[in-house]
């Protein structure tokens, strides 16, 4: 804690002086566009020379912004916008004096591939959110959400537009026609709206922007130019409905004498999807019985240290707009809002009797979910997020030919609301979160209620060169004793630790209120120097994992960091980066559980290849989690560091290569890890990457399980030794911008092999010898599968536990032909295939892959989607 005051001070006087020698960041004068409506209307096909666009002149003289800012492009760009009643039209012209270099690469829709112009539009003119539409060489289109002034590009979203684009002798030309009905703005007599146009030479790695932002500027959409002249525009309300129908047909392997698994089943599904605009400014979106049968399955993985996986969000109902409801409090991936909770697996299994069988549900079905969300004129930024789950049945097949029904998970509805608002003149906003969960049902295991709120802040200054910002977040669950013991007694509580005196277990307690936040303080724009500190504190009752996401609670944590940054291109590198972070760790008794210190850096060579390396340490290294519910354990002071190198993107084949490596005092813990990720294009309508990730970990305080020996707790530990093998293959054919076939597959290995078992004797010993003791021959054996101990050695059994030794292998793999046959209206055809298991510990890695794909039973699903889109 004395590191952070000494921090926040040298931050101060740091500022003053960078401030006096540098000075703030100079303000850029304003590019404007004024735009004019059309006399005629041009036919969108990517020929800029259609008469319809004389009625307003070019604009060019663009600024190169990568690699060597604020010089002039290798080739210029010129554009033209125009209007009518409910479109907005751009013409854009893209010199090259190679037109046979210019990289037309096809893709899917958001491919964002090849030679490609960007135009943002911040029709709200909030300086901090926009809409970007992108065209590329080869006319796919794309488009992005921007928030967060550009931090934040949510390629989720997909409105209803129109583009072309074609190459000719001169370089390449787009036309592009968007509907107001797509925009959000207010209800001025003349609009300002912010604009800026980037473009991209692929080959080159070169960004040129119409309006200048130098890399000394914090702030990216705050600094756009602007498009004046849009007059009288009238409000497009949105009104979008879009139904679909879906035909399913799985086949798997039969289980004799299961009823509900005899090797195939067929399903015919329907819903509606809906957004409806309520103002101009605001839109509604609505689903009914939703179906993501297209979506790509969760890539495998195995958590040793016992904490919950975070896997993103993949369904297009949740990924869209999804910015407006993050609420990313602290650090990490927690935040209050996590929409997989939302159709997530059911809570129970069926309560089977002997030569019972099951259908159980795979996920909770959602009836329907509704999302309000906009921003208005005068600065308020609003979400609303409503959706139910149902009920979720077991149907038990009985012993005697009838059946029954069990409840596996209750009807229950989720609520979220969001609101930001700004002001001083969009340097400043503070904003506000509020969830709740209420499950209709009193699932004994279950929080009846659980609610949680937040509040948020910013504010920048000096031409947003320094900011201040932070949150507060609070929660409450409430429950019967059981819950509230349960959620007491999970890992990312253990209030059941012995030597815990700031926590404990209340068995009668039928609620539970913590508190959590960040506040941080830095320099983010003007001259070389970055640098911020802050704090973050997650109180030891704070419970969000009933819609949000929380791995742990009862820390605190102190940070800092310090960048150089060289941003002008010399004969022998486009830019570099040079970082010092520092933090440590504290619990809420006021241990001080670890400090961390790591130095790295970044180059970006000439030739557009680049190099990431870093090293760093963690020392006075304490885990109140490490043993599951016991005490804080001691980990050796640890280093760390890695390597990757990257080659030039813009070629046919590129890659990465990497290497990371943590190592340990007395070797009690290692861990290499190597990178492999290769990406190639042979001709513009082909591409394919293949990703191999290897790691091999040994750890000789593998936690393994408790149990008990006379009257006291034994944790079990062990020497792992745990490979892991992940490969990732992806081939993209694009017939057309709107017809692609695209294949994903993944399979994934992870074995563990222990030696060495071992108990803890003093969990916080300086040593790691007087931290545990191995069990020698005379106190351990093993008999079908089962390790028994007799640790006194007194000829007698004092407790056993399973063959901890594992080897989980998983396929996953996806073909998608997609085919948006109208402009918003898609036609898939899926085949999906997947198969897990467990196989034996002591085969290789690469046998053990092999039998899992060419020879263990899969499970096969074939699935066609149709979807229409009516758009007004």
């Amino acid at each position: 804690m004395r590191f952070f005051l000494v921090f926040i001070s040298f931050t101060f006087i740091f500022s003053l002086k960078s401030n006096a020698q540098q000075g703030t960041v100079p303000k850029l004068k304003k590019s404007v566009y004024t735009t004019k409506k059309l006399k005629d209307t041009p036919f969108i096909d990517g020929d800029v020379s259609d008469k319809a666009w004389e009625v307003v002149p070019w604009s060019t003289d663009f600024t190169e912004k990568d690699p060597d800012e604020g010089t002039a492009p290798t080739y210029q760009t010129m554009f033209k916008i125009m209007y009518d009643d409910k479109y907005l039209y751009i013409a854009l012209r893209a010199w090259d004096d190679e037109p046979e270099l210019i990289q037309q690469r096809l893709s899917r829709r958001d491919g964002f591939a090849g030679d490609r112009i960007n135009v943002l539009i911040d029709s709200y003119h909030d300086k901090r959110t926009a809409f970007v539409f992108t065209t590329t060489a080869a006319g796919v289109k794309g488009e992005e959400f921007a928030s967060q002034n550009g931090e934040n590009l949510d390629d989720s979203w997909n409105p209803i537009w129109y583009t072309d684009a074609k190459v000719d002798d001169k370089g390449w030309t787009a036309e592009m026609k968007i509907p107001f009905s797509q925009l959000r703005f207010g209800k001025a007599e003349e609009q300002v709206w912010g604009l800026n146009i980037n473009r991209t030479i692929f080959r080159l790695q070169e960004r040129s922007l119409w309006q200048r932002i130098p890399n000394n500027q914090a702030g990216f959409i705050s600094e756009a130019g602007e498009l004046h002249g849009l007059k009288k525009l009238k409000a497009q309300k949105q009104l979008e409905i879009q139904p679909f129908t879906v035909t399913q047909f799985d086949t798997y392997p039969a289980e004799a004498g299961n009823p509900f698994r005899t090797g195939n089943d067929f399903k015919l599904n329907a819903g509606l999807d809906a957004k409806i605009g309520i103002t101009n400014d605001l839109t509604l979106d609505l689903t009914v019985n939703p179906d993501f049968g297209q979506v790509e399955a969760d890539p495998g993985a195995i958590a040793l240290d016992g904490f919950q996986i975070f896997f993103r969000e993949q369904r297009p109902f949740f990924v869209e707009n999804s910015n407006i409801f993050d609420y990313e409090f602290a650090n990490g991936r927690d935040n209050l809002f996590y929409s997989r909770r939302i159709g997530r697996n059911p809570y129970r299994t069926a309560n089977l009797a002997p030569g019972e069988f099951a259908n159980e549900p795979q996920n909770t079905r959602i009836l329907g979910a509704a999302k309000f969300s906009g921003k208005t004129r005068n600065g308020w930024s609003i979400g609303v997020l409503e959706s139910v789950t149902g009920n979720e049945f077991a149907e038990i097949r009985e012993v005697n030919g009838g059946t029954r029904e069990e409840i596996v998970a209750p009807l229950t509805n989720y609520f979220v609301t969001r609101v930001q608002k700004d002001f001083n003149e969009r340097n400043s906003f503070i904003g506000g979160i509020f969830t709740a969960t209420n499950r209709n049902l009193n699932f004994n295991e279950l929080h009846k209620a659980a609610y949680t709120g937040g509040i948020d802040f910013q504010h920048n200054w000096k031409n947003r060169a320094y900011y201040l910002d932070g949150n507060v977040i609070l929660s409450h669950v409430l429950g019967s004793a059981e819950a509230i013991t349960q959620t007491q007694t999970t890992l990312r509580h253990n209030f059941q630790r012995i030597d815990a005196t700031h926590v404990s277990v209340d068995p009668n307690k039928m609620s539970l209120s913590g508190t959590g936040g960040r506040v941080e303080i830095g320099k983010n724009g003007g001259g070389n120097w970055r640098y911020n500190g802050g704090l973050v504190w997650r109180s030891p009752e704070l419970e969000l994992n009933d819609v949000g996401f929380l791995r742990r609670t009862d820390e605190i944590i102190q940070f800092g960091n310090l960048n150089y940054l060289w941003q002008v291109p010399t004969e022998n590198y486009r830019s570099a980066r040079a970082s010092f972070e520092q933090s440590t760790f504290y619990d809420f008794q006021g241990n001080s559980n670890r400090t961390r210190f790591e130095l790295k850096g970044s180059l970006n060579w000439l030739n557009n290849w680049a190099i990431d390396t870093g090293y760093g340490y963690n020392t006075n290294f304490y885990d109140n989690f490490f043993l599951r519910g016991g005490p804080r354990f001691r980990r050796p002071d640890t280093g760390f560091a890695y390597l990757f190198l990257n080659s030039d993107r813009s070629r046919m084949f590129s890659f990465t290569v990497g290497y990371s490596n943590r190592h340990s005092q007395k070797n009690v813990t290692s861990r290499d890890r190597f990178v492999i990720r290769t990406n190639y294009q042979p001709f513009d309508a082909f591409s394919m990457s293949l990703n191999v990730e290897y790691a091999n970990l040994y750890d000789a305080t593998q936690y393994v399980t408790e149990t008990n020996f006379n009257t006291a707790a034994r944790y079990i530990l062990g020497k792992i030794q745990n490979q892991t093998l992940t490969t990732t293959l992806r081939l993209n054919y694009s017939f057309t911008p709107n017809i692609s076939l695209q294949f994903y597959g993944q399979p994934f290995i992870s074995k563990g092999q222990f030696t060495n078992l071992n108990y803890v004797v003093n969990p916080v010993a300086n040593r790691i010898n007087n931290r545990i003791s191995i069990y020698d021959n005379n106190q351990i054996s093993t008999q079908n599968d089962t390790y028994f101990i007799d640790e006194d050695s007194d000829g007698t059994t004092d407790y056993s536990f399973s063959n901890p030794d594992f080897s989980f292998v998983q396929l996953q793999t996806n073909l998608v032909a997609r085919w948006e046959y109208i402009p918003g209206s898609e036609l898939f055809f899926v085949w999906a295939r997947g198969s897990a298991g467990n196989v034996n510990p002591t085969d290789n890695l690469l046998n053990s892959v092999s039998n899992q794909v060419f020879e263990a039973p899969s499970s096969d699903t074939f699935l066609i989607k149709a979807t229409y889109r009516f758009a007004r």
